[in-house]
């Protein structure tokens, strides 16, 4: 019989009594859904709160973290859906924050990345893992390789920024549905997909996974884009940020403060929280406010080990990679075009194509498979980096299909919205969780 440390029997106990708890109330705040959480503390479980909310698509208006410093910890969230009104449907809030947070022991183990699951809901896929260096007609030249290895593309997220590319595509055999599980067939596609994406060993690798298995893939992109060093290679290759990120020392109560400020856009609280969680750091406390297009965030974290940040290469590091995980996704820029079409064998290498043949290139693009249906999003550029020429969007629309293909004239909806002036507010100022007072139950019950 295997036999348990007593710490670990307790751990396992306090675990299982104090399973998430979730509340959700449409009758505390005339405007926005409250969502509260809580939970024995456990790292990543933050995380995966974050992760459903945004999985589900609703938009974090404010909101409070606040931890006794113990086993012990609740969030508050102030919701909206996309055009700003309270959320219609609470009942199927819950259940997916619900389902979510008592899956998050096992998800867990099963990937390092696996919170907020958003794969294919194929049975068994191959998933190729890309990254590399970026260029114009970069996407057009991989799914062409993938057609021409008779590659059927499943579903797929690419993401640009500071001169690299990151995706993740999942494939299975183009004439029999199947995973690829031939070795040297696996081989063959990674060394093609190499050479295309110039960078050398580490370009390309293929991982033969269960999708029930695979977690959220905004939270991997991240994660190759930071082991490939972009978030430290910015500094050199961008034009100065609009995104304010500051890390101070409270050495009295051995927190580092880390506060953010910056345009508010969908997702910006998953892009932080899973930063410093994939950094190795425990949120404590923390708040989160916006104002129009503004958002305000302040979060006292230690280490895994208990420690604050403790000199300033490691501050640097924090600052250097939150600055970029926050513009990765708000340079989600240029036309968004959507395509909805039946699905056909080499349909993304000739769209791609089409694209690049009018001088237009892809920033960001999720590609998605339901049933004989392909359900697409672009957004797309010139060549340049600058607005796409309204002449090649409609030539590239009409080349396509009028009916297939269309323009988001509203990408970010209102309030949620990533455009707009230049983030002006100032950061919360330093012990600013202590003089709100968050420990009071006045303000669980406060919408101003």
């Amino acid at each position: 019989m295997e036999r348990y440390h007593p710490s670990e029997v307790y751990e396992l106990f306090v675990r299982h009594m104090n399973t998430p708890r979730v509340v959700v109330d449409n009758g505390v705040c005339e405007t926005a859904t409250l969502v509260q959480v809580h939970s024995a503390r456990k790292h990543g479980v933050l995380l995966e709160a974050v992760a459903a909310l945004s999985d589900y698509g609703v938009c974090v208006r404010k909101g409070y973290i606040s931890s006794d410093d113990g086993r012990w910890f609740m969030d508050v969230f102030h919701v909206t859906d996309a055009a700003g009104r309270k959320v219609a449907d609470t009942d199927k809030l819950l259940a997916r924050l619900e389902s979510a947070l008592s899956a998050a022991t096992a998800a867990a183990d099963a990937l390092p990345w696996a919170v907020g699951c958003d794969s294919p809901t194929k049975e068994r896929l191959c998933l190729l893992e890309l990254i590399g260096v970026d260029r114009p007609g970069l996407l057009s030249e991989v799914f062409a390789v993938l057609h021409d290895l008779r590659c059927s593309i499943v579903d797929a997220k690419a993401w640009t920024h500071g001169g690299r590319v990151a995706a993740l595509v999942f494939v299975r055999d183009e004439d029999t549905g199947a995973p690829i599980h031939e070795v040297a067939r696996i081989r063959r596609i990674e060394s093609r997909l190499r050479h295309v994406l110039r960078g050398g060993a580490r370009g390309a690798r293929t991982v033969l996974v269960d999708a029930a298995a695979v977690g959220n893939l905004d939270r991997r992109l991240h994660q190759l884009l930071n082991e490939d060093g972009e978030a430290d290679r910015r500094t050199a290759v961008e034009a100065p940020t609009t995104t304010a990120v500051a890390v101070q020392e409270w050495g009295e109560r051995g927190y580092s403060v880390v506060t953010v400020s910056c345009r508010d856009r969908p997702k910006l609280l998953f892009d932080v929280v899973c930063t410093l969680t994939d950094l190795d750091y425990v949120v404590y406390h923390g708040t989160f406010d916006t104002d129009g297009d503004h958002a305000q965030q302040e979060f006292y974290i230690r280490r895994l080990d208990g420690r604050p940040i403790s000199s300033e290469a490691e501050r640097q590091r924090v600052i250097q990679c939150l600055q970029a995980a926050i513009e990765r996704r708000s340079s989600e820029q240029g036309v968004r075009l959507e395509l909805r079409i039946t699905d056909r064998r080499g349909l993304l290498a000739y769209v791609t194509r089409v694209f690049r043949e009018n001088s237009l290139s892809v920033t960001h693009a999720e590609i998605t498979t339901r049933g004989d249906m392909a359900l697409n999003v672009f957004h797309v550029t010139d060549v340049a980096g600058r607005p796409a020429d309204p002449k090649a969007i409609d030539e590239v629309i009409h080349g396509i299909g009028t009916d297939s293909l269309r323009v988001d004239e509203e990408r970010w909806p209102r309030l949620c919205s990533a455009e707009g002036e230049a983030a002006g507010a100032g950061l919360f100022s330093l012990g600013s969780l202590v003089k709100k007072n968050l420990y009071k139950v006045g303000l669980i019950r406060s919408c101003s």
